[in-house]
Formats: C-alpha cells, sequence, structure tokens
C-alpha cells in the first residue's frame, strides 16, 4: 500500500483539525454539564416545598449555572481554537504506507509508525489517529481519491486499529 495525497492551503483546514482533535477530550464537558443541570434542576423542584427549600436554593441555582457553564465550554474551546489556528493554513501532504504515516505540512515534516498507533476513529471528515489514549493527528478523507481511502480503511480494519463512529 502506497497512499500519497496533498493538502492545500485551506485558511478553514486546521480549524477542523483542531476541533476533530480536541471532540473525545471535551465530550465530558457535555455529559457533565446536562447532569448538573439535571441534578439542579431536580433539587430545586423537589425542595420547593420543604422547610429547607430556601436554604439549599442556593446549591441547586449553583449546580444549574455551573452545568451550563460546562455545556458552553466546549464550544467556547472549538471556536477559540479555530480562530487562532486560522493562520495556519500551508500547503502539505500525506504519504501512507504499510510502515507509517509521513505528514509535511509547510517547512516541517514528522511520521508516526502504524506499531505506536492504538486506535484510529472514524468522523464525518477525518481518520483521527490516537498514539497511546491522545489523539495525534488526523488523516482527512475528502481529500484522498475514494480508491485509496477503501485501500486505508480495508489496512487500518485488518490491524485492528479502526474504530466505527
Amino acid at each position: 500500500m502506497h497512499i500519497r495525497f496533498d493538502v492545500p492551503a485551506d485558511p478553514a483546514y486546521p480549524g477542523r483539525v483542531a476541533a476533530a482533535l480536541s471532540s473525545d477530550r471535551l465530550r465530558k464537558y457535555r455529559y457533565v454539564g446536562v447532569v448538573l443541570v439535571a441534578v439542579g434542576v431536580i433539587g430545586f423542584a423537589v425542595s420547593r416545598g420543604s422547610a429547607w427549600g430556601e436554604l439549599a436554593l442556593s446549591l441547586w441555582m449553583a449546580m444549574v449555572v455551573g452545568g451550563l457553564l460546562a455545556l458552553l465550554y466546549w464550544p467556547w474551546v472549538r471556536l477559540r481554537a479555530r480562530r487562532r489556528s486560522s493562520g495556519y493554513a500551508v500547503d502539505g501532504s500525506y504519504d501512507i504506507t504499510e510502515d507509517n504515516i509521513m505528514m509535511r505540512s509547510g517547512t516541517e515534516s514528522g511520521g508516526i509508525a502504524w506499531d505506536g498507533v492504538a486506535k484510529v476513529r472514524d468522523t464525518p471528515e477525518f481518520w483521527i489517529v490516537y498514539v497511546g489514549r491522545m489523539p495525534a493527528t488526523v488523516i482527512p478523507r475528502r481529500l484522498m481519491s475514494a480508491e485509496d481511502a477503501e485501500t486505508l480503511r480495508v489496512y487500518l480494519t485488518e490491524r485492528g486499529l479502526l474504530q466505527s463512529r
């Protein structure tokens, strides 16, 4: 297998990469936010009729506000990452073989050996490559030919690396 494709200098591309790489780490804030809001609303409703309800009102409101802030945290981080990374748009390329993934971006280049890859997660636009528990890079499927994308999907599946969406 030898797959090679170029990445054009698109100002929106680095932001999409940053959003994809941060999505797993930020997902927990959505869950925490939903739980805090739900517990706060339920606690507020249950304590409303009790004698200690007035004392606990600030606790329940703090839980609801904390939950809403946790829910708003991940979109804020993703938006900030998109804005900050928009200036990094340079031409690049990928060179993927059975041994490794070589990436070039501007004058910088680097690679990841397949032996070091723990898993690959499938998203609508990218394959996110994990080294250990951390997302290391992405492989943009939309920039590959359909034949190359299918060849790589088969290779990843045979190695047991590809996790479905």
